[in-house]
């Protein structure tokens, strides 16, 4: 297990049950970059990898 899948356990745990829109979650990502700007760059990266996700591979 990697250190980062606590975080992600605890997230299911937590907040697995409920239902949220991809709105929501890119305003919370917004929250944690205007707290965190460090993180500007991965959350960037990520935010593309999942709205890509269903992109064909070339």
């Amino acid at each position: 297990m990697y250190f980062t899948d606590r975080g992600i356990e605890e997230l299911t745990e937590r907040r697995g049950g409920e239902t949220v829109s991809l709105e929501w979650v890119a305003d919370r990502l917004r929250d944690f970059v205007d707290d965190n700007p460090e993180f500007e760059t991965p959350m960037e990266r990520f935010a593309t990898w999942l709205a890509r996700l269903d992109d064909d591979e070339d």
